[in-house]
């Protein structure tokens, strides 16, 4: 029973942590979407494609169910997953990102919390796992870049949160004057 609801409540939470990743992207431009915004060149629309790429290769290859998208080799990782190439669509990421669900979602129907797995590219001497691990390891891979995506997006245009519905517009003079008295206080702090 318990098993049951801790499948449940992590399946759910990665539901909702999709959506809200895929919401950064709503109404950005091309340019803006695609973009770096770091100093790595950490960019949206890469977060998503780096995002399905892990949740592809965990949901995948460690319970021998290779995701039917073409992946390169876990060994010959050269970051091409953290951006999008001139030839790749925004909406090819998405759809990547949404097969990627289903056959992720697939994986996670069909085995229990207790079915072991194989992460190659973890090191020696805790390769082997199961699939309650692996969906901690992805919920927190997703929800880590899901805060990028939000920091990010927040730095283009202001916007935040999980999800549209639950957006607030902040009054952006009292935006100001909140950023105003943070400011104040680190400069006070110098001082002392």
């Amino acid at each position: 029973m318990i098993d049951d609801f801790a499948k449940d409540t992590l399946h759910r939470r990665l539901r909702r942590d999709r959506k809200a990743l895929l919401w950064k992207l709503d109404g950005l431009s091309e340019y803006d979407a695609r973009r770096p915004l770091t100093a790595t060149g950490t960019n949206l629309l890469g977060l998503v494609k780096h995002v399905a790429t892990v949740e592809a290769r965990y949901f995948g290859e460690v319970f021998d169910r290779p995701s039917p998208e073409p992946l390169p080799r876990w060994q010959d990782s050269d970051g091409s997953d953290l951006w999008a190439a001139e030839d790749e669509t925004r909406d090819q990421i998405i759809e990547f990102y949404r097969r990627t669900w289903e056959h992720s979602d697939a994986t996670i129907n069909t085995l229990p919390l207790d079915a072991p797995g194989h992460v190659p590219w973890w090191p020696e001497p805790h390769p082997n796992t199961n699939l309650f691990a692996v969906m901690v390891h992805v919920l927190g891979e997703s929800i880590r870049h899901a805060g990028h995506a939000d920091i990010l997006r927040e730095g283009l245009d202001g916007r935040t949160g999980v999800r549209a519905e639950n957006e607030m517009r902040i009054d952006e003079e009292a935006r100001a004057a909140h950023r105003a008295k943070i400011e104040q206080a680190a400069k006070s702090a110098t001082l002392m």
